[in-house]
């Protein structure tokens, strides 16, 4: 479990930091805060400290003699920061390297990755003077930034200022304490398939399956955070979709087929972990059917193969990785799929077993792939699954990089 410390600026956005501290403390994180004299006009030191089971540092804490500096103690003891809600006095303090209190002494003295979440009112959000700062912040690598959401604000204003979700902030930290703040996939296009497909009969009736999307959209998220530039097609999700640089929603496996080959030629990794379905309907009914002209036998006949098709397009520095949900023997039926689809690599997870597959929010696998490697990824949630794949594609990566260089020398 990872050491959180959170700096709280003065805003109103304050109490979502409540919901976040709560929820990595039932977790199993270490959390501390770091209260600005903002802050204290909207939130109390003692909400924070009850929430996180420890003491909630205020200005007045860092001026008390101790044995070791408070702020090279805290900057010290954090695996991860985060700075929510950042004001726009914070931001400037923070771009400008002011420490003038705990909470920016302690962001200078320490080694951490910072996320900021930033919440102003919109007009406030849109000054050069702020978006300047916002952008230094951004040139830096400890810094990652959420950005702020549009909406109706405390002030009564409408548009872009809000901050953030605990439910978008979450995965981020998660993430960070799970890389370091690492990002290792800078420059790396990243195509992501998620969701289940529907295969309608007439617009109320389909064929379907369980799939939420989760691993995918996971997936996504974990390429995100990582510096990478993500695309996400999805089909039907139960998540909110995490932010990207292209989302692409369809519906159908032929128009998930359509999307995918459109896009995979631009991409360097794709990862196919939309349930995608294998058969449809023979014939589409515009309009609803009456049950009495219902078939009693449905013709069907088969969706594209997406991953076959991919497989005969992949260029050589491209990476192919399918997904497999199975029941019973993981792995036979894997490495089946590995080699008739011309996969670099695929992962099995048993949908049979308790705590893994659909609408879970953990998930087990099995790594395969052409070089013959063989890894188990235990259960876990489904954002730290994701990274491990990430991890073992990047290795495959590298490999076949190092071998196809040594092979032209």
């Amino acid at each position: 479990m990872g050491r959180i410390l959170v700096g709280i600026g003065g805003g109103i956005a304050a109490y979502k930091v409540c919901t976040l501290i709560s929820q990595w403390v039932q977790r199993g994180h270490q959390v501390r805060g770091i209260l600005t004299p903002a802050a204290e006009r909207f939130i109390t030191p003692l909400t924070i400290s009850t929430l996180s089971r420890q003491p909630a540092y205020t200005e007045r804490d860092f001026w008390q003699p101790t044995g070791r500096p408070l702020h090279i103690e805290l900057g010290t003891w954090a695996e991860v920061i985060l700075v929510a809600p950042l004001t726009a006095d914070l931001l400037a303090k923070v771009a400008q390297g002011h420490a003038d209190d705990l909470l920016t002494n302690t962001l200078l003295a320490s080694s951490a990755p910072v996320l900021v979440a930033p919440a102003m009112n919109p007009t406030m959000w849109q000054q050069p003077a702020v978006q300047h700062n916002y952008a230094q912040l951004n040139q830096w690598p400890r810094f990652h930034a959420v950005g702020v959401r549009s909406g109706l604000l405390a002030c009564d204003a409408v548009g872009a200022g809000r901050m953030a979700e605990p439910a978008e902030i979450d995965p981020w930290v998660e993430s960070l304490l799970l890389t370091g703040g690492q990002r290792d996939l800078a420059g790396y296009k990243i195509l992501v398939t998620a969701g289940g497909t529907r295969e309608h009969l007439d617009p109320v009736r389909f064929l379907g399956n369980p799939a939420t999307g989760a691993m995918g959209l996971a997936l996504a998220q974990a390429a995100k955070h990582r510096g990478a530039q993500v695309t996400l097609i999805h089909a039907s999700v139960a998540l909110p979709l995490p932010a990207c640089d292209q989302v692409v929603a369809v519906t159908s496996g032929p128009e998930m087929y359509q999307a995918v080959l459109a896009a995979f030629p631009t991409h360097n990794w794709c990862f196919m972990a939309a349930a995608v379905g294998d058969v449809q309907p023979s014939t589409y009914h515009p309009h609803k059917l009456p049950k009495a002209a219902l078939p009693a036998c449905l013709p069907l006949e088969p969706v594209p193969d997406i991953l076959q098709a991919l497989g005969a397009r992949k260029q050589p520095h491209q990476l192919l990785v399918g997904f497999a949900a199975q029941t019973g023997d993981l792995e036979a039926p894997a490495w089946e799929k590995l080699k008739h689809k011309r996969l670099d690599a695929i992962v099995a997870n048993p949908v049979d077993e308790p705590g893994a597959g659909f609408a879970s929010p953990t998930n087990r696998g099995l790594w395969l792939d052409r070089q013959g490697q063989r890894r188990e990824f235990p259960l876990l949630p489904k954002l730290a699954l994701a990274h491990r794949i990430l991890d073992a594609a990047r290795a495959l990566y590298e490999d076949s990089s190092s071998s196809d260089s040594a092979a032209s020398g």
